[in-house]
């Protein structure tokens, strides 16, 4: 993952939306109508000043900051048929003893206008064109920019299974599965257009404490490794060197001390066929768990791509804090071996997000900066 001896930048994917665009979503989800080509023009225009602004910040790997979504995984319903069901809804384990903080996380405009209805018929791919839209929207963006290179993420399947709940098939398995096939056709088609395909699934960490807070560890790891089954299936006809996975504990501010360590799922992380790693590492419920690669190997192909910027403070962070994050995990799994990347998104629904959108992207500067001084001390 270096290039031309240096670390390389990318961030997770959701980055803050315009305030016009954010309304659209909201009308959309709302069931408002909305003049389809007045929608397509302010989502190109997003997606080139979103492209624009990575670049200026000096990231390397950049996406369209899932302009065309109104959130990281809600967006499947509008790709795939099937779901028609109740709203889906679970409990965030870690926030049901503090009820004003539940109140205040709830009571965010992002969530309020999200639509999670369960699947009540069989999955089968509704919206054929919107994947190759947004490819060719970010492909076109990205050639504007010398050096930049695209990625774009999609939601899991088993991440999609959290957000919406199961009222037609048969067990958790079967409909499991059945996501899988339908989200094939997005997977396929982004990686077709020459762009690194990111996978999001929180439901491998998040997942724990919230759709499977009931079940011990054993039985979380058991459920782990059939979505991380059903993940490989879908992305079976993509190399894995196109594919990066992204680990989440959920990116809402909680306290977050229900979260599964680390260290209890690593091993099943690497069953993953995507050769990238994405998870949590600045934040302060995580960042100690670098220390977890003193011990652990790294296996052969794999790549982390640690998060040292944290995205729910409004703190910059000082780029010689980012190249030390660097420096850590490079030291444990070599230089070669690690890309420099941000916890999770800056705004995972539109309208979300704790930082304000002129510091998210402060902060990516701050990542591109750190990630020049570490390059120095490792490429001296």
């Amino acid at each position: 993952m270096a290039s031309a001896g240096r670390f390389l930048t990318t961030h997770v994917g959701s980055l803050p939306r315009p305030e016009k665009l954010i309304e659209i979503m909201f009308a959309r989800e709302d069931g408002l109508p909305l003049d389809p080509d007045a929608v397509e023009k302010e989502i190109e225009a997003a997606v080139r000043d979103i492209v624009a602004k990575q670049a200026e910040a000096g990231i390397d790997v950049v996406n369209d900051g899932e302009m065309s979504k109104p959130s990281y995984a809600t967006y499947i319903k509008d790709r795939l048929a099937g779901f028609g069901g109740a709203g889906n809804s679970y409990v965030f384990q870690d926030i049901e003893d503090f009820p004003s903080l539940k109140k205040r996380i709830f009571d965010d405009p992002g969530r309020k206008h999200r639509k999670t209805p369960a699947c009540n018929g069989p999955i089968s791919v509704k919206d054929m064109e919107a994947p190759a839209k947004d490819a060719a929207r970010l492909n076109a963006a990205v050639a504007e920019h010398e050096g930049v290179k695209p990625f774009m993420s999609a939601a899991s399947p088993g991440v999609t299974t959290l957000f919406f709940g199961n009222e037609y098939y048969d067990s958790h398995e079967d409909y499991l599965f059945a996501v899988a096939e339908g989200l094939r056709h997005e997977y396929e088609t982004i990686a077709a257009e020459g762009i690194t395909l990111q996978i999001d699934c929180p439901d491998l960490a998040m997942g724990r404490h919230t759709q499977y807070a009931h079940l011990d560890l054993n039985g979380f790891r058991d459920r782990m490794a059939l979505h991380i089954e059903a993940l490989n299936k879908a992305v079976a006809n993509i190399p894995a060197e196109q594919l990066r996975m992204h680990m989440c504990w959920g990116n809402y501010p909680g306290p977050h001390h229900c979260d599964v360590p680390f260290k209890d799922i690593i091993d099943l992380v690497w069953q993953a066929k995507p050769h990238a790693i994405l998870f949590e590492a600045a934040n302060p419920r995580h960042a100690h768990e670098y220390e977890l690669f003193e011990n652990v190997k790294l296996p052969e192909g794999k790549v982390l791509i640690p998060g040292v910027i944290e995205c729910q403070s409004n703190y910059i962070e000082h780029p010689d804090l980012v190249a030390q994050r660097i420096a850590r995990y490079a030291n444990l799994v070599g230089r070669e071996n690690v890309m420099a990347g941000v916890d999770c998104g800056f705004s995972i629904h539109a309208g979300s997000g704790g930082v304000d959108p002129s510091v998210a992207f402060a902060k990516l500067a701050a990542l591109a900066e750190g990630a020049k001084i570490a390059s120095k001390q490792f490429w001296p």
